[in-house]
């Protein structure tokens, strides 16, 4: 039997918190944490999980994951859900390790053999975001994200909801319906001016509007089926387990679903996928963040049939110089990039033992920082505070 013999926590550039179990027989798996604007609490929480699972089996994943979410009076919440995300992703790269196998093999085997993705663009003026778009496309990228909008107000405002469709208008008339294009709104848009913006945006058909309100705002959202009409709706980033998806799916109002495997764990997210197959939803995993993030969000793409589509962090303005921190990229941290290199636009399925990358861990050790990112400073024209 094999155990815990330690947790380790590494914060690195641009803005990323990776964790390191290693077992008493000498096995290491590699995990990941989010939250980068509360590191310090996430890694607090981490070392305060790991304090209880030293010498445990590190083969009893989900007894462990259910004694992380359960094992406090009080649960729950976004930096107890990453912290034991981080740790849960290890223990099955560790699982993987052990057996010769990928991760995706323990979860009923692939259904697919790759997984499309898609990139990142920005840009402040329609030219801008039509070259960035451009250059994606000549990377061989079919699909592409942006951020929709500056932060709404109730009313008023018109000129933002014109410029939105003006970048949107400027990538259709440049490339057609060759590009799908998701549009983020960042839980952005109060209610009011929901209906004026998707009112223009529905011309340019979008391949979805995402997190158009946060998620406390429920009636919002069950707002959203009328007013989106044909433009398909995307939520989840911020949720954590199924109970959570369950309130959303049962709405009515989503066809999209973007759980993120650093906040919900990987064997979570394979669950919700699972269920969100009941209510006809698709699943379209959120991941800004780093190499371990994504591998082990692919892993559990490649076996669930309604994931459709991965994002991926390649070239994110987030990871250029973010804050003052050192610059760094997706691939920096890997020994071999080929796992985390699209083709065509897909993530092709590989065969590899574990979470199926290999990490420089030398150089997470060297390149770790004790790092704080500062809370975002939005307001409205008025003075008050915004959503970012």
């Amino acid at each position: 039997m094999s155990r815990i013999a330690s947790i380790e926590t590494f914060r690195v550039p641009p803005r990323w918190i990776f964790v390191r179990v290693t077992t008493d027989d000498g096995l290491t798996g590699w995990g990941e944490a989010i939250i980068p604007k509360r590191a310090r609490a996430v890694v607090a929480a981490i070392e305060d999980m790991a304090a209880n699972l030293k010498g445990v089996d590190v083969s009893r994943i989900e007894d462990i994951a259910q004694r992380l979410r359960r094992g406090a009076f009080f649960r729950h919440g976004p930096i107890l859900a990453t912290a034991a995300a981080g740790i849960e992703q290890a223990l099955w790269d560790i699982k993987g390790q052990r057996a010769g196998m990928p991760v995706y093999e323990f979860l009923g085997g692939a259904v697919r053999d790759h997984v499309r993705a898609y990139a990142w663009i920005g840009g402040d003026s329609p030219n801008d975001i039509v070259e960035h778009a451009r250059k994606r496309m000549e990377e061989g990228f079919t699909a592409v994200k942006m951020n929709a909008t500056p932060a709404l107000g109730h009313i008023g405002q018109r000129n933002l909801i014109d410029a939105a469709a003006a970048r949107m208008g400027a990538l259709r008339d440049a490339f057609g319906n060759k590009l799908d294009i998701a549009l983020d709104l960042h839980g952005r848009v109060h209610r009011a001016a929901l209906k004026p913006l998707l009112a223009e945006l529905e011309q340019f058909h979008p391949m979805w509007i995402e997190e158009a309100t946060t998620p406390e705002n429920e009636e919002t959202l069950k707002m959203l089926a009328s007013a989106a009409r044909s433009i398909p709706v995307a939520t989840g980033e911020r949720l954590s387990s199924r109970w959570e998806f369950k309130r959303v799916l049962d709405t009515g109002a989503i066809d999209i679903i973007q759980p993120d495997v650093s906040i919900t764990g990987l064997f979570e997210l394979e669950k919700i996928a699972r269920m969100a197959e009941v209510y006809d939803v698709a699943v379209a995993p959120h991941c800004p963040n780093g190499p371990i993030s994504l591998a082990a969000s692919l892993q559990v793409g490649f076996c669930c049939p309604n994931i459709v589509i991965q994002e991926q962090s390649l070239g994110l303005h987030y990871h250029a110089g973010f804050a003052g921190l050192p610059k760094a990229d997706l691939l920096d941290y890997l020994k071999d990039t080929k796992p985390l290199t699209t083709a065509d636009g897909v993530f092709a399925i590989n065969d590899a033992a574990g979470l199926g990358i290999v990490l420089d861990e030398e150089g997470i050790v060297a390149k770790q920082q004790d790092w704080r990112l500062p809370d975002a400073d939005w307001t409205h024209p008025d003075g008050t505070y915004a959503e970012w």
